[in-house]
């Protein structure tokens, strides 16, 4: 693979893989620096590239893989919910805003809490919108099981809701 190859058909997934690490490590920093790593072992390995059928099913399941490395290297993730406030802030409605930031960090605290597997699944199908197929081809899972993952952690989300919501 050439240097013009690799611009047009690796460096435009760097935005998807990104918001991807930015969801499973909650650290922007730390995402950024997986995607680098990911970009540098792909233009690495861009001879054998021409082999690979799905480039962006390839590039997301080596982020996810890298994201499970600094995981089981127990290193800290921290959580990022500025962006949360900030928007709140930026409101006019402020006290609609601080009910809504209120509810979305819940939202990414019980998504944050599901089993690794069922968190992945859920933002690669709720929130990067990819089909069941391209899951599977990232995740190494079959179809049927995907469904049961995510239908398993939607509940669990709506449990939960449901559950702080009666508490209030």
């Amino acid at each position: 693979m050439l240097a013009s190859e690799f611009k047009t058909k690796v460096l435009p997934l760097s935005s998807k893989l990104m918001r991807f690490a930015s969801q499973l490590l909650h650290d922007q920093d730390q995402a950024q620096d997986i995607i680098q790593d990911v970009f540098l072992k792909l233009w690495q390995k861009k001879d054998q590239l021409a082999q690979v059928e799905n480039m962006e099913a390839f590039a997301m399941r080596m982020t996810r893989n890298r994201c499970l490395d600094l995981f089981k290297a127990k290193k800290p993730v921290l959580a990022q919910d500025d962006f949360m406030k900030q928007k709140a802030v930026a409101s006019s409605d402020l006290q609609q805003q601080i009910e809504l930031s209120e509810s979305a960090l819940l939202v990414r605290q019980i998504i944050r809490d599901l089993p690794d597997i069922q968190r992945t699944v859920m933002h690669l199908r709720d929130i990067e919108q990819y089909e069941y197929d391209e899951i599977a081809q990232m995740t190494d899972l079959t179809v049927n099981a995907i469904r049961v993952n995510l239908s398993r952690a939607r509940k669990k989300v709506r449990d939960e809701l449901i559950k702080q919501n009666d508490g209030k």
